[in-house]
């Protein structure tokens, strides 16, 4: 897809979103897999944000309603954290909270993939997810063949995502080479990041975190907040990876370079195209 020529106010944005959250330091209850809750947690440290890693259905009643966002993400899942989740996004919706769903790996087995078509019935704010997991999710929604497991860029699913963003009311987010984010009408590109961050697990799973808390300052401006968490989070690998000998410093950049990015860094790095 070619892009228009016209950049996207969204780049001043960006750094608009993370001094705000800054400011503001939401609280984001993370229900997420195992294999991320640390990365997840101190990513949204690093940003400002306040993480939680409450996952209990037992605790959910008397924690979920003083949080300022959600971020559900499946990648270890088993029943007892669907009803968690379940119980969790209904007190969020109930109050007018955010949520984020991150569908990982949705096609590795039908209890995954109908965990996950129950929970955008549920009406997520934000889907986070890459290329192949929102194609898959997308057909799934229209009750088509999920289609063999297979890997997909990110530009690939542009049409898939803007048909589950007007299925389910979502914002669609595309993580790739280039980040994709829309809501069934306008379509963004956000072209930061680097490769080396899919060598380190869970970063993934900690930007759909990132998002929650952008979209906590304002979820009626819910594109514009993931557009600008996309970036913020690019920004900080692509600085990381300058000082970098491999992904295992990486990580460690990466966190010390979220948490030392300021205004002429992300107004210089910040590179976010309109689409449509």
């Amino acid at each position: 897809m070619e892009a228009k020529s016209e950049p996207s106010k969204s780049s001043g944005g960006a750094w608009a979103h993370l001094a705000a959250v800054r400011r503001r330091s939401p609280l984001v209850q993370c229900i997420t897999n195992f294999v991320s809750m640390d990365l997840a947690a101190n990513t949204l440290l690093a940003a400002g944000a306040s993480p939680a890693m409450v996952h209990s259905v037992a605790e959910t009643s008397d924690f979920t309603p003083h949080v300022d966002a959600l971020c559900i993400n499946v990648g270890t899942l088993t029943p007892d954290w669907v009803t968690s989740m379940k119980s969790a996004v209904g007190i969020a919706t109930r109050l007018g909270k955010p949520w984020v769903l991150d569908p990982v790996a949705i096609g590795c087995s039908n209890f995954r993939l109908n965990a996950c078509l129950e929970l955008v019935e549920l009406k997520p704010t934000v889907i986070k997810g890459n290329g192949s997991e929102i194609i898959a999710l997308s057909a799934a929604s229209l009750g088509q063949a999920k289609g063999a497991d297979s890997f997909h860029e990110s530009t690939d699913a542009i049409e898939a995502a803007k048909s589950l963003a007007r299925k389910s009311g979502a914002v669609v987010a595309v993580s790739g080479a280039v980040d994709i984010v829309t809501n069934g009408n306008q379509v963004i590109g956000v072209h930061n990041g680097t490769a080396m961050l899919q060598k380190i697990t869970a970063t993934g799973c900690s930007l759909a975190a990132l998002v929650a808390a952008f979209v906590a300052i304002d979820p009626s401006q819910a594109l514009e907040a993931t557009v600008s968490a996309l970036s913020i989070f690019g920004i900080a690998g692509e600085l990381g990876e300058a000082m970098a000998k491999g992904p295992a410093s990486l990580r460690m950049h990466l966190i010390d370079c979220l948490y030392g990015l300021d205004e002429t860094t992300v107004l210089n790095h910040a590179n976010i195209v309109k689409l449509e």
